[in-house]
């Protein structure tokens, strides 16, 4: 069956096997389901208009149903291993001919788009039900631990006593922001090109909004150009996903730091360790570095998808469509692999609890405690606190004294070089080195106070369930929309 009279010939054999038969492959595997049901929407704007009879629509859907991955061949002498046009071929030779009026007035740019952004709005709705999942193992690891002191870095040094509940409430917050961030790409990408046609719209009275509501968008894209032409929907949605990764790779490399021997603040179980080959003695942890490898990739693709838009020209175009776009789905398939390694990890994550006070202890993280106190309890100047406080520390430190062992002579002399008082000073050092003491210390809104912590984590849960409701009204539209497009044709006829 020829396809064009514009060229003689059929591809070479190089340019089928480099490029077109693996990009056919790809369609078929991936965007198949998606071409039969645009096919559908199409076909019931042709009955719309009267170009097909119900009996003529009838027979050429049920060809269409028998469209599977098996039926699909790259061929260059039959379809010149185009998918649009092998689908063509596949309907064309059925036992029943398709009316004259078939793909009238159609093109394929808008209807490869089409079938591309309704794939990526699967695939992204799947990574935020990978993401919801992760936030819900998050949150119920957190609130287990709201109480359970250890030391918080700043610059790589020991800083101020947290709690891992407190530490995991923050992943809590960039997991739920990430799902905010989603679901208004997701509602802003949610228009139809459908109806675009090459560029420049189509010459017959397409009902757009029946189109895309059959489809399952929200509204048909209202210009025609930036249906075919744009691609900023693979960009907003490859930032989302890249941006999360970057935010999950820190949260590894907090776990990839205190799970180390240096640390020993946490465990993982056996199935998720490894071994060295050489030295028995170790227990590796190499699952949190394929996630801060994987985390790479995801930014990677996402830098992939704007380099292969840059400097080209606004219109349709292979280069944008097909070769830059295809980062797309390798970044979605990359993160929601490395959504479900984390998960585990989070499931499986044991914290040393003694390990984690134990540092607590042997560190002066109440500096900041005290310096606070000597202002309030003792009229010292701030700044001066500051001073004696940070001179109190470094003269204990070299003698040896740990944050549990105070010297109230110690901090008494260092007070009185900068001419002030630290009385009672027995007390303030205990108040102000106590590890409980020191958790509780803080007591503003969002702050590592177990109470606090707990409000956080109630909070975070309570806006994953409401993204959970608003993901799960977009991913039923669709739904909705699949199964009416599965139905006959002739069964939902419009009025």
């Amino acid at each position: 069956m020829a396809v064009t009279g514009r060229i003689d010939g059929t591809p070479s054999d190089v340019w089928h096997e480099e490029v077109l038969a693996p990009q056919f492959a790809y369609e078929a595997e991936h965007l198949l389901p998606h071409y039969v049901a645009i096919e559908r929407a199409l076909l019931r704007e042709y009955l719309r208009m009267g170009l097909v009879d119900p009996a003529g629509a009838a027979a050429l859907d049920a060809r269409l149903g028998t469209l599977d991955v098996d039926a699909m061949r790259a061929d260059p002498q039959r379809n010149m291993s185009d998918i649009s046009f092998a689908l063509e071929h596949h309907v064309q030779s059925g036992p029943t001919p398709p009316f004259a009026a078939w793909h009238v007035d159609r093109s394929r740019n808008d209807a490869q788009v089409c079938a591309q952004l309704m794939s990526a709005r699967t695939q992204f709705a799947a990574v935020a039900a990978d993401l919801m999942g992760l936030g819900r193992a998050v949150t119920a690891l957190a609130v287990r631990h709201t109480d359970t002191p250890m030391p918080g870095y700043t610059h790589g040094q020991a800083a101020q006593i947290i709690t891992p509940g407190y530490h995991l409430a923050a992943l809590a917050a960039e997991t739920n922001a990430a799902l905010r961030r989603m679901l208004h790409t997701y509602d802003e990408t949610d228009a139809c090109p459908l109806g675009s046609g090459a560029m420049a719209g189509q010459e017959l009275p397409w009902d757009r909004a029946r189109l895309a509501a059959d489809l399952g968008f929200a509204r048909p894209q209202s210009h025609a150009l930036v249906g075919v032409a744009s691609r900023t929907w693979t960009t907003a949605m490859a930032a989302d996903l890249a941006g999360y990764a970057a935010v999950l790779s820190r949260f590894t490399t907090d776990f990839m730091t205190w799970g180390g021997s240096g640390f020993g603040f946490l465990d993982l179980p056996d199935d998720l360790a490894g071994i060295s080959a050489a030295m028995p003695q170790k227990r590796n942890f190499p699952v949190l570095e394929r996630i801060r490898g994987r985390c790479a990739h995801v930014a990677g693709r996402a830098a992939d998808l704007v380099a292969g838009q840059r400097n080209t020209p606004y219109s349709n175009t292979v280069e944008v469509s097909k070769e830059a776009g295809a980062h797309l789905y390798t970044q979605v398939r990359t993160m929601r692999s490395l959504l479900r390694l984390t998960h585990a990890v989070v499931t499986g994550i044991t914290y040393r609890t003694d390990r984690m006070r134990s540092a607590c202890a042997e560190d002066h993280l109440g500096g900041f405690t005290l310096a606070n106190r000597l202002t309030l309890d003792c009229g010292i100047p701030w700044r001066t606190a500051q001073i004696v406080a940070g001179r109190y520390i470094k003269r204990a430190v070299e003698r040896g004294l740990e944050a549990d062992t105070p010297d109230p002579g110690l901090l008494r002399a260092c007070a009185d070089e900068s001419g002030y008082e630290a009385e009672p000073a027995a007390k303030l050092l205990a108040e102000s080195f106590d590890v409980d003491r020191g958790l509780r210390a803080k007591r503003s809104a969002g702050s590592a106070h177990p109470d606090r912590a707990r409000e956080l984590l109630a909070g975070e849960v309570r806006e994953l369930d409401r993204l959970d409701v608003e993901w799960s009204h977009r991913t039923a539209l669709r739904a909705a929309a699949d199964r009416g497009l599965d139905t006959s044709v002739t069964a939902r006829r419009p009025a």
